[in-house]
């Protein structure tokens, strides 16, 4: 592509913050966003800031988690509401009300025996049919599933007696376009990759990619499945076709090394599903834009359908750190516009310009 007519990547804000953040989301309908993580004490940092005049003003500082604040997702909440379900290291899944953060969470459970490494919601945010739920991966291995109104968990993943016990390093929701179908993806430390479907109760697909999985997202939530991306360690990015499942093939993908170190997350564009971020190992994020197959099916050998993989292009990467991007969001309300966090301590905001030609 014409570098004239190619996407930039420009720096909006670069703030320095005193604690490392794991996590950083938009507040839905707002040009504020929460960063979340870890102090030099062990206790949990939750800073809410603002833009304002090209600089992001701080709103509030919270003190009032005794443990680090690995994961948090707005997913589940009403858009009037708009609380914050977070995971911490103690493996506490807390709902918290931003308005009031340090008047202490209006909902806490103890969700795992150790620290919650990915969390995701669905149903909120008038995001996907069905009730609000949030779902849960730990150190533990398991995955389970939380509606608020009820202290006990929906449903849990979890590793039968006697076998080894995996990390579940990312979790997902999909597939959720009526009341009544909803999927939930989880990735493991050992390249597992494992697809559940919440309407019939059963394991649809299970894959392993090779490598530990560090992030997977469906394009969108609230529609039939479409695509599935998936990051792992060894640079690899792997992305699913969704539309067409063979019984013994499974779902086509296909696969891109990137950054030259670990992806370490995923993350499509709110406004156009086949546009996608990936953040590295190497400080570095790459924009990617999906191009589907001129057929999405072909007829295997047996005669039964099968899916074909597209191909996707780079249109834009640029390294902005020395240290990992662990972290990053999309504005939902402007397209373009998304913050990510690095573990040199920074908080960034960047526009991506051009995003509309594709």
């Amino acid at each position: 592509m014409d570098s004239t007519e190619a996407s930039q990547l420009i720096e909006h804000i670069n703030h320095s913050i005193k604690y490392t953040a794991y996590d950083v989301r938009w507040i839905p309908c707002s040009a504020r966003l929460v960063s979340l993580g870890i102090n030099t004490n062990a206790t949990g940092a939750l800073n809410i800031y603002q833009l304002s005049n090209g600089t992001l003003q701080l709103l509030s500082e919270s003190k009032s988690f005794s443990s680090g604040l690995k994961c948090a997702t707005f997913g589940a909440s009403a858009l009037e509401e708009r609380n914050l379900a977070i995971g911490d290291y103690n493996g506490c899944l807390m709902v918290c009300d931003l308005e009031q953060v340090d008047k202490g969470p209006v909902f806490k459970q103890q969700a795992h025996k150790s620290i919650i490494n990915a969390i995701d919601g669905c149903g909120g945010l008038g995001i996907g049919g069905g009730a609000p739920e949030i779902l849960t991966g730990g150190r533990d291995g398991c995955v389970r599933l939380w509606d608020t109104r009820v202290s006990e968990p929906v449903l849990a993943l979890e590793p039968e007696d006697g076998q080894p016990v995996r990390d579940c390093w990312a979790v997902a929701f999909g597939n959720s376009f009526n009341d009544e179908d909803r999927c939930i993806a989880a990735g493991y430390d050992n390249g597992d990759v494992k697809l559940f479907d919440l309407r019939t109760n059963t394991l649809r697909y299970e894959t392993n990619v090779g490598n530990g999985v560090t992030c997977l997202e469906f394009d969108r939530k609230d529609i039939e499945m479409n695509k599935l991306a998936v990051t792992t360690l060894e640079s690899r990015i792997r992305v699913f076709d969704m539309r067409t499942q063979h019984p013994t093939q499974g779902f086509a993908y296909l696969s891109e090394r990137a950054h030259k170190a670990t992806v370490w997350c995923v993350r499509h564009l709110p406004q156009n599903r086949d546009i996608f971020m990936t953040g590295g190992g190497n400080g570095g994020f790459n924009i990617y834009k999906y191009h589907y197959p001129k057929s999405r099916t072909t007829q295997y050998k047996d005669n039964v359908p099968m899916g074909v993989a597209g191909s996707v292009e780079l249109l834009n990467s640029r390294v902005i750190s020395t240290q990992p991007i662990v972290a990053f969001d999309w504005s939902p309300d402007k397209e373009g516009l998304c913050a990510l966090t690095c573990l040199d301590q920074t908080l960034r905001c960047y526009i991506v310009t051009k995003l509309n030609k594709y």
